[in-house]
Order: C-alpha cells, then sequence, then structure tokens
C-alpha cells in the first residue's frame, strides 16, 4: 500500500479511490471538484505539490532516495524548462565554468549550446584537437562514447568531454543533411586559449584574430595593437578583426574590447525583467585618438556568437567598421552566474542584448555589411600562365633603382581563406582609391 503524506487523505481503501484523490490533489485535472477546478492554484499551492511530490518518491520508489539526488533532478527539470542556456550548476561544474573563464582546462575544445534537444557546436576553439579534426560550427553531436546523449544539459556532455590530457573520446556527430553520422576519435589535451593573435600584412595593414573573450582580452589586445602600430611604422591604415568561430564569453571583455575602437556613443544595452537588468554600456574613449584614423573590417561567420556579436554589432552601427563574412549565431542573452550556498549554482538568463541601433541579437544574429562565403578551392585552381613562363620570353633588365617592396610576415593559412583576401582587398583598394587624384568638374 502506498504511503501517502499527511495533506492527502485516504477516504477509501479501495486503491481506485486513492489513485483518484493522488490525481486531485498532484494535478489539478478536471475529475476534481468543481470548487477546486474554479480556483487557480496559488504559487505555494504548487509547492504543496512539489512537496507531495518528493514525500511520495521518497516513501515509495522501489530503491532508497537521497534527498540530494531528488532535489538536484528537479532544479534540473526547472532549469531546463525555460531556455537552451539557463541550468542548474553542481559545485563541481560551478568550479569548471570559473576555470574556464580564466582561458585553460584539459579537454577537446569546442564551445557547445543545446539546440532542438541536441548538442550543437557553436564553434570550436582554434588550433585545438576538435579544430585540427575537422570540426565545425553547427555540427551536432549525438554520441560521446557509444552513449546517445539527447536531451543532455551542456554541464553534463562538457563534463563527459573533458578529462584528463592523452586519454581518447569518440563523438557521434550529424552534419547538414548527411544521413548517417560521423565519427571522430580525438585525444584530450590542455586547452591554453590564446585569445588574441597578430599578424601584419604590409603597407600598414595588421590583422587581429580574436577567438574567446576571456579575462584580459582587452589588456591582450591593445597590446598586440601597439605592436602592429610599431611594425607599420607608427601608423595602421587598415585593420582585420577576425571574430569568426569565436564563441563569446565575458561581458566585461566584450564591452572594453568595443571601448579600444570607439570614442563615443553606446556599445550594447541590456534589458531584462528586473530593473537592475537594464543597463546602457558607453564608448569612455579608453584609448584615446590612436585607434580611430584607420578603417576596420570585422570578419564574422555561423560560429561568431555573444559577445563577438556585441562587438560586431557595435562598431557596426556606429559606423566604426564594415561586417563582412556570414550571418552569426544569434546568442543576445545575458546570463548570470549565481552561487548557492552549497558552491552549486545556477547559470540564469536574465537579460537580452540589444546593439546601439536597438536591434536584438536574439535569433537573429549579426547580418554582415557584405556577405562572402568561405569558398573552398584546391591546388590546380591556383595554377596560372604568366609571361615570365613561356618559351624564349624576354628577361628584364636589372633595375638597381626598383622600388623595394615591404615585406609582411608569413602566413601559411592566408591563401586558402577567401573571407580574409576579400577582406584584406578591401582595405588595399580603400588605400589605393585614397590616393586617386579626382579632378573636380567645373560648376556651371
Amino acid at each position: 500500500m502506498l504511503t501517502l503524506p499527511p495533506a492527502i487523505k485516504v477516504i477509501s481503501t479501495n486503491i481506485l479511490s486513492v489513485v483518484i484523490v493522488l490525481t486531485c490533489a498532484l494535478y489539478f485535472t478536471p475529475t476534481c471538484t468543481a470548487a477546486t477546478a474554479a480556483k487557480s492554484p496559488s504559487d505555494y499551492e504548487h509547492l504543496d505539490l512539489f512537496s507531495d511530490a518528493l514525500y511520495l518518491i521518497q516513501s515509495n520508489y522501489v530503491e532508497k532516495v537521497d534527498m540530494k539526488t531528488l532535489v538536484q533532478g528537479a532544479m534540473k527539470g526547472m532549469l531546463s524548462q525555460l531556455d537552451p542556456h539557463s541550468e542548474y550548476l553542481t559545485a563541481e561544474m560551478f568550479a569548471e565554468l570559473e576555470i574556464e573563464t580564466k582561458g585553460q582546462f584539459s579537454g577537446l575544445g569546442i564551445e557547445i549550446t543545446v539546440k532542438d534537444h541536441l548538442i550543437t557546436i557553436i564553434a570550436p576553439i582554434a588550433d585545438t584537437p576538435a579544430d585540427r579534426a575537422g570540426i565545425q560550427a553547427g555540427d551536432k553531436i549525438i554520441k560521446i562514447d557509444g552513449r546517445f546523449i539527447k536531451d543532455m544539459t551542456t554541464m553534463d556532455a562538457v563534463k563527459m568531454m573533458r578529462g584528463e590530457k592523452g586519454t581518447q573520446i569518440t563523438i557521434g556527430i550529424m552534419r547538414g543533411n548527411q544521413s548517417t553520422p560521423l565519427e571522430f576519435t580525438l585525444t584530450r589535451e590542455i586547452i591554453a586559449i590564446e585569445s588574441v593573435k597578430h599578424h601584419y600584412y604590409g603597407a600598414g595593414i595588421g590583422y587581429i584574430r580574436l577567438s574567446q573573450f576571456q579575462q584580459k582580452s582587452d589588456y591582450e589586445l591593445r597590446q598586440a595593437l601597439q605592436l602592429l602600430n610599431t611594425r607599420s611604422g607608427g601608423s595602421l591604415s587598415g585593420l582585420v578583426l577576425d571574430m569568426r568561430n569565436n564563441p563569446g564569453g565575458l561581458l566585461d571583455q566584450a564591452i572594453k574590447v568595443a571601448d579600444v575602437f570607439l570614442d563615443s556613443g553606446e556599445i550594447v544595452s541590456t534589458r531584462g525583467r528586473n530593473e537592475q537588468e537594464n543597463a546602457s554600456y558607453r564608448a569612455t574613449n579608453i584609448a584615446g585618438k590612436e585607434q580611430r584614423h584607420y578603417p576596420i573590417v570585422i570578419l564574422i561567420n555561423g560560429g561568431s556568437a555573444s559577445a563577438a556579436e556585441i562587438v560586431a554589432g557595435a562598431l557596426q552601427d556606429q559606423k566604426r567598421a564594415i561586417v563582412m563574412g556570414t550571418q552569426s549565431f544569434g546568442k543576445g542573452s545575458v546570463q548570470s552566474l549565481i552561487e548557492l550556498s552549497d558552491k552549486s549554482g545556477l547559470r540564469l538568463t536574465t537579460a537580452r542584448y540589444f546593439t546601439p541601433n536597438g536591434t536584438s541579437i536574439q535569433a537573429r544574429g549579426i547580418t554582415p555589411d557584405i556577405h562572402v562565403e568561405q569558398a573552398v578551392w584546391n591546388d590546380s585552381q591556383k595554377v596560372q600562365i604568366r609571361e615570365q613562363d613561356l618559351d624564349n620570353h624576354f628577361e628584364t633588365p636589372d633595375n638597381d633603382s626598383a622600388t623595394v617592396t615591404e615585406s609582411a610576415d608569413p602566413l601559411h593559412t592566408q591563401q586558402s581563406d577567401y573571407q580574409l583576401l576579400r577582406a584584406l582587398d578591401l582595405l588595399r583598394g580603400w588605400q589605393h582609391l585614397n590616393e586617386l587624384t579626382v579632378v573636380t568638374q567645373p560648376q556651371r
């Protein structure tokens, strides 16, 4: 016989009567009395239902279950009903999340979210096991080490994929319209994220790759800009800011990074249900005029999310940069980390982001000013016949007075990166157009 909480009275020893009473007490179905059905249950009555269910599970489940397991399961269920980014974090998971923002952990190097009940890859982090194996933004993970993971939370999936350096893991992935899953066996390694890399292309054009927003990313960005300024002879004439496959990170870092390039105006605003979540963040002219004079091209793609979208949206709306590439991911919500008394915590969505023009990023993303898909080519497409390849061609006499072209740092990926080539072409074209002498038509 069922053991019932005191609030539920047994009006008969007949099991059917017990079931009917339980149904009325726990679910408020139309079989209850008219008085009960007509009354909308208060929040406290809902809590009574939860308490009754908890008591029934503890007293009657086939095996003994401790209270901590039940309460944690209930909190996981509550948070999973809200949105893909809100979730309950055990003490271990909460500590792991804090470690991640500092830029070093052992794992595969991917940023994930939940979409359509499946673990979906926002972006692989550059130069990590996942990136080198060819895992792509938008891939859906369906299996980890042979176990199907549908309806798993992001933090549970993260816990499975992280592990000791040198250990292997096999993940099954569905990609696009493929009917059969792809399998990747990866070796875990220490993921020490270098959030900022830079490169000089000559003729005053610099390149900065911003792979993630973590602690001190703004400081690393300013250091890179100083080095590029020095390399260019003291004055950059153009910059490519590459935020492709940048899954985001810390909000304050996104604001500080955008602030480097803006002297005034709004960077981003947040709007939530509570007044304290409503805020507007504005540029403070932190870098003075040193970063104001040159054109910027921002590269984004479907793996650019959250903080990366904030920076792209701010510089686009403030007419400080041209955005090139493909539509970004569209994660425009703010998650607050709230620590509970037992060191566990909640990752709770508390607000939405809006660009300076008042556009919501959520589920829309940033639309590039110039849409450029990433082209795939092979070496045969690069073969060109030039005059010097023809038989009996004339040689050019040596000319010691010929202009020596400024050398750029080597970058092996440039020639196969079509989007980057387009960005560099745009900046070089800008330079050449500014050098043209324009004849003013006489007024009549």
